[in-house]
């Protein structure tokens, strides 16, 4: 018996000792980290002739690079979209236009590689050599597969210093394929933190995973630079700046100068609404005069003549993205400046569509170098931030010109439902999101010296009318209606019953500018700005100047 069982219990233990076996070498196998390097030409893509892979900081794009000889051209998209995006295609011209601070430069594009803009089948690529020109840059160029890396954020980096060499995988775990090495004490720039491998990027464009023991705790880095850029300065004035804007719709309302002004103080800037675009080939209307400036100089006041968009007839965006009609614009404003002795030019273009944002950005610049080369202040109107008028980018006009303002009304306008032109929480509210683009030292709250009473009939119809603070005030007190503080808007609130309709109004009255102004001081603002003239009572202007400091 024991002869006959003794060689099924030798192959049952031969099973038991192979599955032993085979267990043991794939848990062995499970615990070997791989050693196969991934093909580069997978991981960066394949290349046609003359075009390169291109990595933008911690960022592998679809756009590519082109390469011609030693020669490489980076796509005006990507330039303005990562690098600096004051590169500036002039289609009239077939230029790039760069705006310094102090001057306009160009660059005429070749439909051949070899100079500084290269126009190759109707897209616009710019040598790195121009880029780096102006671009605080690091530039990695490899080989086999073609690829550029470019490195463009050097402050605040958050980063991981590798603690012993290893390796940097394409995805997490030991069993992803080695995309490069990297050696103890190299920095990499950290994307994602995880409990076992973090996300990171080599400066020279590989973007993969490292086991989180291989690498110290998480910091952040400020890498040291040599880049030398030139710098915008600045023509703003010692004390709150505190401006009126007047409205002149004709030459003779210069004449009454003296009579808008009687009532006045506080006020050291006066703004006359002067010029507006006539056309679009850039030409302006005028109604400036050098005696109203030689009035308003005798009254301690700066004269800052005020430009809009206004006119129906014409399109923003083709005035502004013509070279020939945006420079003819600047001209006319620059010269009609100087003749009549202005101190500065206010610009008030409104409801500015998304196309014309690049251009309108671009205009300033370049209006920026010929006002300050001539001694006159640059300001700019914008909205309270919202997200349609991003591409107003703010941050952009905060850096080329002196002052932005906010115009902090028309939170309720015509057509909008009934509601208060400016609540003291909706203009605190866009401050506080300008602040996060424009330095608050030249950043401007405008507050209005209007309301708007509404009025809705009993078929449920809603119109409404602009109105100053006394004609305001005459309304409430001809239908004795009441009024209260609503803690909400910060402002009085009345509400009456007549000619079979229900009228409200939110009251611009001595306590609700002294909130708004409130906010100057509060923000360390550089000043307040009124729209407009003629819509205060006498009593606003001491009200505004006790609490502007």
């Amino acid at each position: 018996m024991k002869k006959r069982y003794m060689p099924v219990l030798v192959v049952c233990l031969l099973i038991v000792l192979v599955t032993l076996a085979g267990g043991a070498v794939y848990g062995i196998n499970k615990l070997i980290p791989t050693r196969e390097q991934m093909s580069l030409t997978d991981y960066y893509g394949q290349n046609v002739d003359g075009e390169a892979a291109l990595v933008l900081g911690t960022e592998k794009l679809d756009q590519k690079a082109l390469i011609s000889g030693d020669d490489v051209y980076i796509s005006l998209d990507v330039v303005d979209g990562y690098l600096n995006q004051r590169y500036y295609w002039d289609s009239e011209n077939k230029k790039i236009l760069y705006a310094t601070p102090s001057s306009l430069t160009e660059e005429t594009a070749s439909d051949q590689a070899g100079g500084n803009v290269w126009l190759k089948d109707d897209q616009v690529y710019i040598h790195l050599d121009y880029i780096k020109k102006y671009t605080d840059i690091d530039v990695y160029i490899n080989k086999d597969p073609d690829r550029v890396a470019i490195q463009y954020k050097f402050g605040n980096v958050s980063t991981v210093t590798v603690d012993k060499d290893t390796v940097i995988r394409y995805r997490g775990g030991i069993k992803s394929e080695i995309l490069t090495k990297v050696a103890k004490n190299t920095v990499l720039r950290l994307m994602t933190e995880g409990e076992e491998w973090d996300q990171v990027a080599t400066d020279d464009g590989y973007i993969g995973y490292i086991q989180k023991k291989k690498v110290k705790a998480a910091d952040t880095t400020s890498y040291e630079r040599n880049f030398k850029a030139e710098t915008y300065t600045y023509l703003t004035m010692d004390e709150p700046v505190n401006l009126a804007w007047h409205q002149t719709t004709s030459t003779d309302a210069n004449s009454y100068f003296a009579d808008a002004i009687q009532n006045m103080t506080g006020v050291n800037v006066i703004s006359p609404t002067w010029y507006s675009v006539a056309d679009n080939s850039g030409n302006i209307t005028s109604l400036a005069s050098g005696e109203y400036v030689m009035q308003a100089h005798e009254k301690g006041l700066k004269v800052w003549g005020l430009v809009d968009n206004f006119n129906e007839n014409i399109s923003t965006t083709e005035v502004l993205s013509k070279t020939s009609s945006r420079q003819n614009l600047e001209n006319q404003l620059v010269t009609s400046a100087l003749k009549n002795g202005l101190d500065g030019i206010n610009i008030d273009f409104e409801t500015l569509s998304e196309d014309a944002g690049i251009h309108f950005l671009q205009f300033l610049r370049e209006l920026s170098i010929q006002c300050h080369q001539n001694n006159l202040v640059l300001s700019v109107d914008n909205p309270v931030p919202e997200n349609f008028t991003s591409h107003y980018d703010r941050a952009e006009q905060g850096k080329v010109t002196d002052y932005i303002i906010i115009m902090g009304y028309d939170e309720h306008y015509v057509g909008s439902d009934a509601g208060s032109v400016a609540s003291l929480p909706w203009v605190e509210q866009g401050v506080k999101d300008t602040l996060t683009e424009v330095p608050a030292e030249r950043t401007i709250l405008a507050i209005p010296f209007y309301t708007r009473l509404w009025k809705t009939t009993d078929g449920g119809a809603l119109t409404s009318e602009a109105i100053g603070m006394d004609q305001a005030q005459q309304a409430i007190a001809d239908n004795s209606a009441e009024v209260y503080w609503d803690k909400n808007t910060s402002q009085n609130y009345g509400k009456y019953e007549g000619d079979g309709a229900t009228y409200q109004i939110w009251l611009e009255d001595s306590k609700s500018i002294a909130e708004k102004v409130k906010l100057i001081p509060k923000y360390k603002l550089a000043g307040v700005a009124e729209w407009k003239l003629g819509f205060e009572n006498s009593g606003i202007w001491k009200v505004i100047t006790e609490n502007l400091a």
